[in-house]
């Protein structure tokens, strides 16, 4: 019998927007000419990387991916998951899905969970109370639910880009005095941008929490988190599970388990990273499976078979005059292989 695999790639698109439209505050809007070399780019990766799953992030437009498809060839084989009427006024994530393994709705989840709370009176009479007001996503969480292999569970997927590391611009803040804080913004701006995503990150964990507890439902996180894989950020929707356990005697129920960590296991050197910024690689840009893709899991369904990543045009800080991107393209790859006690029926 033939294997059947399952393959998801997590691609950051760059400000994928349309020629002449606005991006971000002081960015200019891509020339007709770099938005060309743009969609060649994309696609070349698109078939470079073809996987059942895209997941995306920085997408502006929708056509400016229906146009990425078509360029590579692959319009006909996907289903393109974005916003209805989505026209470069703001950035989501997206996805596209192998023809035939897409099941039910999909959804883009902007608010977090009612019963999210950031608040603490402190561990002890010398810590400070703290409070978090925030109950949203900066960029809305796409979730959507594919069957590649018709006797085995639904995967539920969610795609997400967390806030960035960079320092939150505070300069038009009510508060803001230059005289007083102008020395202090990266500082200031830099703790606003982590509790943020801290925040975000919670949140997406507390979702995904209440499918999971005592189920047995697939659950894969990809996307850019903005963060490598020892930070908090990844520790908090992870939780910080057990990896070195006997041939399936480990796993966790609410653990998620990095493709980063499962290649590493598989290589004697690690050289992983997807982002650069002033010379320090970092891998911010994750695939995060729940205990059915975990090897070692006594409720394994799906076997690891390896993961991929397209880096090379990190080499080049001019993205603009390249069409390229500022992040690596990952793609993971698992075989359906069930441990021999686990039911899938």
């Amino acid at each position: 019998m033939a294997a059947r695999l399952f393959s998801l790639t997590t691609f950051n698109l760059y400000n994928l927007n349309e020629p002449e439209k606005p991006l971000y505050q002081n960015t200019q809007p891509w020339t007709q000419a770099e938005y060309d070399l743009k969609i060649a780019f994309t696609a070349r990766m698109l078939r470079e990387m073809q996987a059942d799953v895209f997941a995306f992030q920085e997408l502006w437009h929708a056509d400016s991916l229906t146009k990425a498809f078509t360029a590579a060839g692959l319009i006909d084989s996907y289903d393109l998951l974005v916003p209805p009427g989505h026209a470069g006024g703001r950035i989501v994530c997206a996805a596209a899905v192998r023809k035939g393994i897409k099941e039910g709705d999909h959804e883009w989840i902007e608010k977090f969970p009612q019963n999210f709370h950031l608040a603490s009176g402190g561990d002890d009479a010398q810590t400070p109370d703290i409070r978090v007001e925030l109950d949203s996503f900066s960029r809305p969480v796409l979730h959507f639910t594919v069957k590649p292999v018709e006797d085995a569970p639904p995967i539920h997927l969610y795609v997400c880009h967390l806030k960035s590391k960079g320092p939150t611009q505070i300069f038009r803040e009510p508060w803001y005095d230059a005289d007083v804080y102008q020395k202090h913004s990266i500082a200031i701006g830099s703790a606003l941008s982590t509790i943020r995503r801290t925040a975000e990150a919670t949140a997406l964990r507390m979702i995904v929490t209440e499918q999971m507890k005592e189920t047995a439902i697939p659950v894969i996180i990809l996307g850019d988190v903005n963060d490598g894989d020892l930070s908090n950020t990844v520790n908090i929707l992870t939780g910080q599970p057990r990896y070195l356990m006997g041939l399936s005697m480990g796993g966790s129920d609410t653990a998620f388990y990095t493709a980063q960590t499962l290649q590493q296991y598989r290589s004697t050197r690690d050289v992983y990273y997807t982002h650069i910024f002033q010379n320090v690689r970092e891998s911010l840009d994750q695939i995060l499976v729940s205990q059915e893709f975990y090897d070692n899991s006594r409720h394994r369904i799906w076997a690891f078979k390896g993961l991929e990543i397209a880096n090379d045009h990190l080499n080049s800080e001019d993205h603009r005059a390249l069409g390229t991107n500022d992040h690596g393209i990952i793609r993971a790859r698992f075989q359906y292989d069930p441990e021999k006690t686990v039911t899938v029926a």
